[in-house]
């Protein structure tokens, strides 16, 4: 689909916001980038050859732009997501959501009242190692699922100074395993804390529990000196290891059972393991690729807003249960 004649902006030009305006000028029309810090705004444009503004509310009246990624601070997100919409602009809004999840669902309802698109950035949802995962689980190659557990750890980002590692970190997980289990989350415990980013969580490991029975086990953290972004997969029939980053799977099992061997496969003699690299894509292209397409067909993105309430309702939920102690039951 031809995307180059939509024009679009970025709010927000930090890390992220960088990121989305280097894809949108190869994708689209980027109009504007905009950034309480105009002498980063104006780096970022002179980059990629766009107009810089220093308030989004210049962005909005001086450009005819359609959509907008926002990549601000968090607790910015619902006051540049509020004026977009009621500007009738299509908006992505990068992970998470919102500050609250009260926030987030007064995006939700002025999207859903403006007859807007509304997207929200997870990005890992667009991974193509996930979507082929999804695929193997739905066909039943592992046979029926009993764990997910996720390992998504780093160092201490110094960018970020407003949310704690549940909510930057393990949202990605949340929204992924959400994903590969298609069932909600009805309880959530967590153990936790901050051991060197305080006030904020810096820790944890969370123990998701699905209506369908499958449980969820997830360890993030700012403590470790290496990055580790990791899924294993436990079925009645095989054993899988995703990574993120590599963009592979590895399955492990006593026997063929019912999985695919098709030439794809790298087989190693001496073990029972399949490894299956696919070919390599960025998901933030794909993620843009599907917010900027879904405008133009008229139908819901891949992560709608929804979605990325519900990560964050779980994502308070195991920040509460890190408070105080207690399994945090969701109601439906």
């Amino acid at each position: 689909m031809d995307l180059s004649n939509m024009k679009v902006g970025v709010i927000g030009v930090g890390s992220m916001g960088r990121n989305h305006a280097r894809v949108l000028s190869e994708l689209a029309d980027l109009m504007g980038v905009c950034d309480a810090n105009r002498e980063q705004a104006d780096l970022v444009a002179g980059q990629f050859g766009c107009t810089s503004f220093g308030s989004l509310d210049d962005l909005i009246e001086r450009s005819d732009v359609e959509a907008v990624s926002v990549a601000t601070p968090t607790i910015f997100h619902l006051e540049a997501v509020e004026k977009c919409l009621n500007a009738g602009i299509d908006v992505l809004v990068e992970k998470p959501i919102a500050d609250t999840v009260e926030n987030g669902q007064k995006m939700i309802d002025l999207a859903e009242k403006m007859g807007r698109t509304f997207a929200v950035g997870m990005i890992e949802r667009h991974n193509p190692i996930v979507n082929f995962t999804k695929e193997l689980i739905d066909k039943k190659n592992l046979g029926e699922v009993v764990t997910i557990s996720s390992r998504r750890v780093s160092n201490y980002p110094a960018r970020i100074n407003d949310v704690g590692v549940i909510t930057d970190l393990g949202v990605h997980d949340i929204d992924v395993q959400r994903y590969l289990a298609s069932s909600e989350v009805k309880s959530v415990y967590a153990l936790g804390g901050n051991v060197r980013a305080r006030p904020l969580i810096d820790h944890a490991t969370i123990l998701l529990q699905f209506e369908n029975g499958i449980e969820g086990i997830m360890e993030v953290s700012w403590l470790t000196p290496m990055k580790l972004r990791q899924v294993m997969i436990t079925g009645l029939d095989g054993f899988a290891e995703m990574d993120y980053v590599d963009q592979e799977l590895k399955i492990s099992s006593s026997s063929s059972g019912g999985l695919d061997l098709s030439s794809m496969w790298r087989i190693p003699q001496k073990y029972d393991i399949k490894r299956m690299r696919v070919a390599q894509e960025e998901p933030l292209k794909r993620e843009l690729v599907d917010f900027l397409s879904a405008i133009k067909e008229e139908r819901n993105p891949l992560v709608k807003g929804w979605d990325g309430l519900k990560d964050l309702e779980i994502a308070k939920a195991a920040e509460q249960s890190v408070e105080t102690g207690k399994k945090v039951i969701l109601s439906q």
